[in-house]
């Protein structure tokens, strides 16, 4: 594993270099960006814990680990911090029809379908490793793959509404809180709109009265997370296990991304050849935290805009949000303040982060100019989405299948299928690829003249 080399006099970063992963700055200014990484993933890692039951140290903790095994198994090469991914927010809820999980044993079973993820995304990763990536691009065009990411956001709206009804004035506040820091600032404290948005909606909160500090006075200042083992000798746990596993094709369209990513941004297309690695070694962390009590992780785009503001893509700095969060883990009153966060505060902000799930993914087909005048295209869309905001469910004794299944199978079997049938008669039906790009959109003449 490669040591760090010194970038230049290691306090400035001049203009148009950037700090490759395989150098760093000085130690004081790596650790305060490290400290920014760590604020940087903390307003959504924290969240997912929150929203679906898990405890908020034990999934910090393997959050900060699973940070540690990925640098590992990347060769210390590919910069990325992983967080709770919210694609499993709607599996881990559905174990308890779409609430937040109220008991021990369904912590236990949902670790199963987490781990299970895991595994299988390793295994992705190492026929990546093997193969290339061409197959996942045909397995999973731009419209069937922004069409999953975008009906896992979808499919939560209706926990959203639920959280938002119960305290709709401190939801809303919290929700307008949101876009306005998106908006009012640039660079990194826009990033973290959420993270700002969560603690105006709190504050506002405590002012007010709507937060119980009871626990946290009790709470220890050092000790042990909260562990779950896997109940993988249950049989009812592996009968959720194929809600999780369209949760991969996300963890894999987002660890492709972010490697991308940072080959684009450093200028160094070698990293691409770091994929599968990420791949297995993003597998494995989520192995590890869904075997012993922790949700499932992913690389996280707030931290790619830490990397783009800072101009500073040290793997060094990883090092130490990866500590951070791990030290962060050993408080339990830490855990115990923010299971202090009002139904309201979530319900506001899942409006907005919801949402920009389904965002992503439609930022997908327009990156890709997707050809919606397609019928294939048009009802592999339409189908999925119909399917996922409506809570469409099939089961077969005690199996069963939500939503998120279902619109993933809808939307490559539609797509597929579709596309096959569609060209073997030559009805142009099928996706005939990008559409051409066309220029400045209307509106970008206006006030032009003629």
């Amino acid at each position: 594993m490669p040591l760090w080399n010194l970038h230049g006099d290691g306090r400035t970063v001049e203009p148009g270099a950037v700090v490759r992963p395989d150098e760093r700055l000085n130690w004081p200014a790596t650790i305060a960006i490290g400290a920014q990484h760590v604020v940087a993933m903390f307003g959504a890692t924290f969240l997912v814990p929150i929203l679906t039951g898990f405890p908020v140290s034990t999934t910090l903790l393997f959050s900060g680990l699973g940070t540690l095994l990925f640098l590992l198994l990347t060769r210390n090469r590919l910069p990325s911090y992983l967080g709770s991914s919210f694609a499993f927010i709607a599996p881990i809820t559905a174990v308890n029809a779409g609430r937040a999980l109220e008991t021990p044993e369904q912590i236990t079973q949902a670790l199963v379908g987490v781990a299970a993820a895991g595994i299988l995304l390793a295994a992705i990763g190492l026929l990546v490793q093997a193969v290339g990536t061409t197959w996942i691009d045909k397995l999973m065009p731009p419209v069937v793959a922004g069409s999953i990411v975008a009906l896992i956001g979808f499919n939560l709206a209706p926990a959203a509404w639920g959280n938002f009804q119960r305290q709709p004035e401190l939801a809303t506040v919290t929700l307008v809180a949101v876009v306005l820091f998106s908006v009012l600032f640039r660079g990194f404290l826009g990033r973290i709109s959420i993270f700002l948005g969560v603690i105006v909606g709190y504050v506002v909160a405590a002012l007010t009265g709507q937060v119980n500090f009871d626990a946290v006075a009790d709470a220890a200042w050092v000790g042990l997370p909260d562990f779950h083992l896997a109940a993988v000798a249950d049989p009812a746990a592996w009968a959720l296990v194929p809600m999780f596993l369209p949760v991969v094709l996300v963890l894999i369209a987002e660890n492709v991304g972010h490697v991308r990513g940072v080959a684009t941004m450093t200028e160094d297309p070698t990293i691409n050849r770091h994929t599968g690695r990420a791949l297995v070694a993003d597998g494995l962390a989520t192995t590890l935290a869904g075997g012993f009590g922790g949700s499932g992780t992913t690389t996280y785009g707030e931290n790619i805009g830490v990397m783009a503001a800072t101009r500073v893509y040290s793997t060094a700095a990883y090092w130490v949000a990866g500590i951070v969060a791990i030290l962060l883990a050993f408080s339990p009153k830490v855990g115990v303040i923010f299971n202090t966060i009002p139904a309201g505060v979530l319900g506001g902000v899942t409006t907005a982060l919801y949402g920009l799930i389904g965002v992503i993914g439609i930022k997908i087909w327009v990156d890709n100019r997707v050809d919606f005048s397609r019928p294939v295209n048009q009802y592999t869309v339409a189908v999925s989405f119909v399917i996922a905001i409506a809570g469409f469910a099939m089961s077969w004794g005690s199996f069963q299948l939500g939503a998120i299944v279902i619109g993933t199978v809808a939307a490559l079997l539609i797509y597929h299928v579709g596309n096959a049938i569609a060209r073997l008669r030559k009805t142009g039906a099928d996706d005939g690829g990008p559409i051409p790009a066309v220029g400045p959109m209307g509106g970008d003449h206006l006030g032009e003249p003629v």
